[in-house]
């Protein structure tokens, strides 16, 4: 029972002692970058992988909300700069096609990240195409979680 107690008090020890190191060298880190005058850079997720990042509450890849991310990124679709302004009710038949032919087209984990770049480039979907971008991330985001807990298991 005495041994039990010293390893234990031993790996409490060298545990405190490990922890105290870190923060002294996070707090060193710190007080070097403010003296070179420095900002603290957070660490930018990969939206590349097929996984996300896990830096945030939401996957930024599946947001669809355009405070998400300030970057417009193009999908070969700048035709569709023309909508700009345009009301999600306004739209023609072919327009709508339009829309309709570019959201198929596309891969189904693109599709999150254009509908943030349309919302920033200030073009309103089709109310119809609208649906159907809901209907493909959802499944798409269940897919990806469907796949996650298999893998994990």
């Amino acid at each position: 029972m005495t041994v039990i107690l010293i390893l234990l008090a031993a790996i409490v020890g060298v545990g405190a002692l490990l922890y105290a190191e870190h923060r002294l060298h996070l707090f060193r880190n710190k007080g070097k970058e403010a003296s070179e005058g420095q900002t603290p850079v957070a660490p930018t997720p990969d939206t590349e992988g097929e996984e996300c990042c896990g830096m945030h509450i939401t996957c930024e890849k599946d947001s669809l909300l355009a405070a998400v991310s300030e970057k417009i990124e193009y999908y070969d679709d700048e035709e569709l700069d023309r909508y700009a302004g345009t009301d999600a009710a306004a739209y023609t038949d072919e327009a709508v096609e339009e829309f309709r032919d570019i959201l198929l087209s596309m891969q189904p984990d693109d599709i999150a990240g254009w509908a943030r770049s349309l919302q920033l480039r200030g073009i309103a979907l089709p109310e119809a195409v609208r649906d159907e971008l809901l209907m493909i991330v959802a499944e798409t985001r269940q897919a990806r979680t469907a796949h996650a807990s298999i893998s994990a298991i």
